[in-house]
């Protein structure tokens, strides 16, 4: 099984992969292709260069299949799922395309039956003491420039219980954190409460004995239901961690871009959550070279980020994207011009992290402790998420920790995105 994209598709292979076992087929997870009976492809479909690196590992096992090394090759995920009838064109070797919601079809191709029973035994492909944990499925708003409703479908939320219950038996697993993922955070329990639910999962989820962290991912501005602050700040267990891609803060270009908010109603959001929960750390990404995106409007831009103070940002140069509403306008804004604003909007945000992480120097952070290698170990703060944030690193030389423990790390210096510090009190110990 091979994973690309999102940690959505990463849930999703999880999934896979223990119907799989469950149905006594030998399945694991691979970061690339070798030999194998079969390899099975999750795909991405979300820009050009997800889309690209897709085909590309299709086609590095399609090689490997003719080679003799692969018998099969089954290709899944939203790529397939937006471009199946292309694929079978392009690319007919692959035994067989399954879209996003197609799991029954594709284990059907092993003799196995879907197993209900099976919530949260996932076979994970990260470590064990953290997971993803998918609230819904698909979303309902109409950016123009976002191709996921294409991919994904219309916005399914999963009911409180049985999210409880997946995320107790991820706990029993020896699961510490999980990190809450859906399309759109906010848009949970309209389906199903008629009602904005998602305060009412966090507090059945802090309930859950064992669940030291609760990390709140994709969270759409407009209509933020303002209570999961209050929320936030009431539970310990709920990281002050808030990631809510804003994607401009130029009212022209939010406008095209469909996102129903104007930079003043983003700005008071930011201004309320702050004051709510001043501990609170606020992850956004913003898109440039938008379709129209003209100098004046990219200044906006760096103004309103250099205002904010976001504690982690990220950037995506525009893709346009076939299907969508955006697809329509005229991709004016050259390559080159692209890049060079993603570069120069992340030096701002690199300027800005600098002087958060140095004002942590001296400080005791709570930290849990990832991975190590060779002579460090790296470990996370509630303010930083896996393979997208800040790490911390220790010196595994001269201190031992157990990778899946919480340590307390006193910070001795930083750079403009990681921490080092040292352990204190009883290392190696929850």
């Amino acid at each position: 099984m091979i994973t690309l994209g999102c940690s959505k598709n990463l849930v999703d292979s999880e999934n896979l992969v223990t119907q799989l076992q469950a149905g006594d087929v030998q399945a694991r997870h691979m970061d690339t292709p070798q030999a194998a009976e079969t390899v099975i492809v999750n795909t991405c479909g979300f820009i050009e260069l997800a889309k690209q690196e897709s085909i590309d590992t299709i086609l590095e096992c399609v090689k490997l299949k003719e080679e003799g090394e692969i018998e099969k090759v089954f290709v899944t995920g939203c790529l397939s799922e937006r471009y199946r009838d292309d694929l079978r064109r392009e690319i007919p070797q692959v035994d067989a395309y399954f879209g996003t919601m197609e799991l029954p079809a594709l284990l059907s191709e092993y003799n196995v039956d879907y197993r209900h029973n099976l919530l949260g035994e996932r076979v994970s492909s990260t470590p064990l003491h953290y997971a993803y944990l998918k609230i819904s499925e698909g979303c309902n708003r109409t950016c123009s420039f976002c191709a996921i409703p294409l991919m994904r479908g219309k916005h399914i939320s999963k009911p409180i219980e049985g999210i409880v219950d997946e995320a107790k038996n991820l706990v029993r697993r020896g699961v510490k954190e999980v990190m809450l993922i859906a399309q759109e955070l906010t848009y949970y329990g309209l389906d199903l409460y008629k009602k904005r639910a998602l305060p009412d999962l966090l507090k059945a989820l802090a309930a859950v004995d064992g669940l030291d962290w609760i990390r709140l991912h994709y969270a759409y501005p407009s209509r933020f239901p303002i209570e999961i602050i209050d929320v936030m700040a009431a539970h310990s267990s709920i990281c002050n961690y808030l990631d809510m891609p804003l994607q401009h803060a130029s009212d022209a270009v939010l406008e095209r871009m469909r996102r129903q908010i104007t930079q003043a109603e983003m700005r008071a959001i930011i201004k309320q959550a702050r004051q709510i929960n001043p501990a609170l750390a606020l992850r956004t990404t913003m898109l440039v070279g938008f379709p129209g995106e003209t100098d004046a409007e990219f200044e906006q831009l760096i103004d309103f980020v250099k205002e904010m103070q976001f504690d982690r940002l990220g950037v995506f140069t525009y893709s346009h994207e076939e299907d969508t509403s955006a697809h329509e306008l005229e991709d004016d804004v050259p390559i080159e011009i692209k890049s060079d604003r993603a570069n120069i909007l992340m030096e701002v945000q690199r300027e800005i992290s600098q002087q958060k992480n140095e004002a942590l120097i001296g400080k005791t952070l709570k930290v849990l402790i990832d991975r190590k290698e060779e002579s460090s170990y790296f470990g996370r703060t509630e303010y930083d998420s896996p393979g997208v944030d800040n790490e911390v690193i220790i010196s595994a030389e001269h201190h031992f920790l157990r990778v899946g423990d919480f340590a307390q790390i006193k910070i001795e210096d930083a750079t403009e995105y990681d921490l080092m510090g040292y352990p204190i009190g009883n290392e190696g110990t929850n």
